[in-house]
């Protein structure tokens, strides 16, 4: 009897933290609200109330203000890097407070993005898949006692749900009622290849650098038959007006091109990006990221 109680208590020293370890995932947090003010640290420091467990990492907090596009474009360069299960919390809400609704959207790849629904999903929704999405119920899933509050959404309700999600505490069903598998999605141009020339779009800068990237992947890319050394044809425009058209050398590194000359190139996420080498292309040229920038590549 000593032994089988023994054996019991054994049993459960060693499977009960490896079972609740299973039961985290990685909780992931970008915002636009900057490192000047305690908004993140509030963010997880509620996090940490749920769970101190919790692993805890940040995408960025320095989305430009009411960004939405960018917010959508940063999840989308980062998610697939995480493995399934990760809860990212997103929270780039000029309209927190409003009727616009609170989300968790479950992807295909089994991801987590915890989000109001104002376009901050279309680049992941798209890409990864929808699987599900459940509406946040605030009577559940909402930090006790801030109820009165409705200007700091990312506190108490994003980062609450998403850290009760990511410690286990609540099921993905536990979120709120399901509804339809579809979220608010902004219209940009998507990349194609008509005639012999690529048009697409500029939806981010390689910010800290200058260089400017492209939604033009390798494999549209490839079909023009371009090979390193090549020179092509480059058009960037914002509606009407023409920012740039040149020339530019395709290379496999930066040092393909001399010093203060442009550059085309592959970058780490395998689109094509533009750049100086050793210099700043957007700012020399005026350019701004956005789903309404226009890029043309030709031979």
């Amino acid at each position: 009897m000593l032994n089988r109680i023994f054996g019991l208590v054994l049993a459960l020293l060693t499977l009960g933290p490896y079972q609740a370890a299973r039961a985290q995932s990685a909780l992931v947090f970008q915002s636009d609200f900057g490192l000047e003010e305690p908004a993140v640290v509030s963010m997880k420091g509620v996090a940490y109330g749920v769970s101190p467990d919790l692993k805890m990492f940040d995408i960025t907090h320095e989305i430009p203000v009411f960004n939405i596009w960018e917010a959508a474009y940063r999840l989308n360069q980062t998610a697939r890097y995480w493995p399934a299960g990760t809860v990212f919390v997103s929270v780039v809400d000029p309209g927190v407070g409003t009727e616009r609704k609170s989300v968790v959207l479950k992807t295909n790849s089994g991801h987590y993005f915890v989000s109001p629904d104002n376009g901050s999903l279309t680049l992941v929704a798209e890409s990864l898949g929808i699987a599900e999405v459940r509406i946040i119920d605030e009577n559940v899933n909402r930090l006790p006692g801030s109820e009165r509050s409705h200007t700091f959404h990312g506190r108490d309700v994003y980062a609450y749900t998403g850290a009760r999600l990511a410690a286990g505490t609540i099921s993905f069903e536990q979120v709120g009622p399901a509804k339809e598998a579809s979220v608010l999605s902004i219209t940009y141009k998507k990349p194609k290849l008509v005639d012999g020339k690529i048009e697409g779009n500029i939806p981010i800068l390689d910010v800290h650098f200058g260089n400017v990237w492209t939604n033009i992947d390798t494999k549209l890319f490839d079909q023009l038959g371009a090979n390193v050394g090549d020179e092509l044809w480059v058009k960037i425009s914002d509606g009407n007006q023409v920012l740039f058209k040149d020339k530019v050398r395709f290379v496999s590194s930066f040092g393909g091109v001399a010093l203060g000359e442009p550059a085309l190139y592959v970058n780490d996420i395998l689109n094509i990006g533009l750049a100086i080498n050793q210099g700043n292309f957007a700012a020399k040229h005026g350019i701004e990221p956005g789903p309404e920038r226009n890029i043309e590549i030709w031979k």
